[in-house]
């Protein structure tokens, strides 16, 4: 009998280093705001978008690129010379399509690139659980569902995702991690209503105070731009 393969959460980037990735499909987690702006830009009609580790390089290549944008963050602001925030309400189909998107933030690209001897990158959120749940049961190949956390401090929301896709596609998978086991039962026990679970979280305390409470409400729709994301030559495009 042929064995299954294995689903494991990385809570924290200053945790990847005890993961073996390469044999495993990465799932990039940033819910609060880079891998939900990043399905919502590329189901409404983004040619790609090009994570980019730095705001200067965003800048610089933004410069050279015909018919790109440059946008991101830093601490949840949008950063000095970038031309757009790191919204998925900001992309709307009449404004981004065919555009190719050069995105930087404080934590989901950051992780992103902490990702490449991965043997696949791809990029979850709520607003494409479903995409990223068909995609990883059809591979059947080992998982680690990484969180991009905040600094690298533990965070609900990336956990609350990996716990949703556990949830959806568990009975495919061995799963001998506490981080997963965790997660899934912090789903059960927010899933009926994911919003509001996640209102006393740091992070949603903190974009508030930004006025951002309506992105975060908007991130927890499930399955609003379901495309599968997939990291290829150095860009998120649809597959």
């Amino acid at each position: 009998m042929k064995s299954l393969p294995k689903i494991e959460t990385c809570f924290s980037p200053s945790l990847l280093h005890l993961y073996d990735m390469k044999n495993s499909i990465v799932v990039i987690i940033d819910v609060f705001r880079a891998t939900s702006t990043i399905a919502a830009a590329l189901h409404n009609g983004a040619k790609a978008i090009i994570p980019i580790d730095s705001v200067d390089a965003c800048i610089a290549l933004g410069t050279q690129l015909p018919n790109s944008i440059t946008a991101g963050e830093r601490d949840g602001k949008v950063a000095p010379g970038l031309q757009y925030g790191n919204s998925p309400l900001e992309y709307s189909p009449d404004f981004i399509k065919d555009k190719t998107l050069l995105l930087t933030t404080t934590n989901g690209t950051r992780l992103l690139h902490m990702c490449n001897d991965a043997s696949e990158i791809i990029t979850g959120s709520f607003l494409n659980l479903g995409a990223v749940c068909d995609y990883l049961q059809h591979q059947q190949k080992d998982v680690l569902l990484a969180c991009a956390s905040w600094k690298d401090r533990y965070n609900l929301e990336d956990s609350l995702f990996a716990g949703a896709v556990y949830d959806s596609i568990g009975s495919h998978f061995e799963m001998n991690c506490d981080s997963t086991r965790a997660a899934n039962q912090l789903y059960q026990s927010a899933k009926a209503d994911l919003f509001h679970f996640i209102q006393d979280s740091s992070h949603f305390l903190r974009l508030s105070k930004f006025g951002l409470q309506y992105d975060m409400e908007y991130c927890c729709k499930i399955n609003a731009h379901n495309v599968l994301v997939k990291y290829e030559n150095e860009q998120l495009v649809v597959k």
